[in-house]
C-alpha cells in the first residue's frame, strides 16, 4: 500500500496502520502426512500484520513492548495481533487446517521519495520495481530519501506539537492522547486546534 505525505492542509490518517519491515517469503503453508479428506481440512487466514508479530516475538525473540514500537502501534494492540495469530496457528496445526497468509491493515517499511515538484513524500511498497514518478503530480523529478526524513518533514513538519486557539493564538504544550480538539482555551473558552507548520513558518 503506497503512502505519499504532502505539505498542505491534509489532516491525517484516522487508521493506525502496522508497519511491517518486509513481505512473508511464502503465501501460506499447505499440511501433509493427514488421514483426513484434503477438502475437510479448510484453510486459516493468517494476516501479514499477525505474521509480523510472530517473527516479531517468536524469530527474533523481541518483547512486546519492542516489537510494539517496531509495528507502530500500542502494547495492548500488539498483544491483540499477536495473541490472534497463535490462536489461528494452533487452530491450524490441530485442525490440519491450510494457512493462507495475506491481508491486514498493514504497510511495508520500504523505500521513500521526495518530488522536487509538489514536495510530495510517498514510499515505494514494490521494492523489487523503481519508483519513476511522484503518484501525485506524475512528475519524474524524484529523490530518494531516508525513512526519517520522509516523515519528519512530510507528516511531523507541518503538524507540530503545539495546540492553538484559533481566535486569539492562545498555544499550550499538546499531550499525547489528548487530542487538541478536546482542549479548551482558558481565554476565549473555544476549541484549540493543533498548530500547523510549513518550511518553518507557521500557517494561518
Amino acid at each position: 500500500m503506497q503512502r505519499t505525505f504532502a505539505h498542505n492542509n491534509m489532516s491525517p490518517r484516522n487508521k493506525r496502520l502496522r508497519k511491517v519491515i518486509n513481505p512473508p517469503c511464502i503465501k501460506g503453508l499447505k499440511p501433509f502426512g493427514s488421514s483426513r479428506d484434503e477438502e475437510s481440512h479448510g484453510s486459516v487466514s493468517l494476516l501479514i500484520e499477525e505474521y509480523e508479530a510472530l517473527r516479531l516475538c517468536d524469530y527474533e525473540m523481541h518483547n512486546h513492548l519492542e516489537s510494539s514500537h517496531i509495528m507502530g502501534v500500542s502494547r495492548p494492540t500488539f498483544t491483540r495481533i499477536y495473541a490472534s495469530a497463535r490462536q489461528k496457528i494452533a487452530r491450524a496445526l490441530v485442525e490440519g487446517s491450510q494457512i493462507n497468509i495475506d491481508g491486514g491493515k498493514i504497510y511495508f517499511d520500504s523505500d521513500w521519495y521526495h518530488c522536487k515538484q509538489c514536495s510530495c513524500y510517498f514510499n515505494n511498497p514494490e521494492k523489487e520495481i523503481k519508483a519513476e514518478a511522484c503518484p501525485l503530480c506524475k512528475s519524474t523529478e524524484i529523490r530518494s530519501v531516508g525513512q526519517k526524513e520522509a516523515r519528519m518533514r512530510g507528516f511531523a513538519h507541518h503538524r507540530v506539537n503545539i495546540c492553538i486557539c484559533p481566535s486569539c493564538n492562545f498555544e499550550l504544550e499538546h499531550k499525547y492522547g489528548h487530542p487538541c480538539g478536546l482542549q479548551i482555551c482558558p481565554k476565549c473558552n473555544i476549541r484549540m486546534t493543533r498548530k500547523r507548520m510549513r518550511g518553518g513558518r507557521e500557517i494561518h
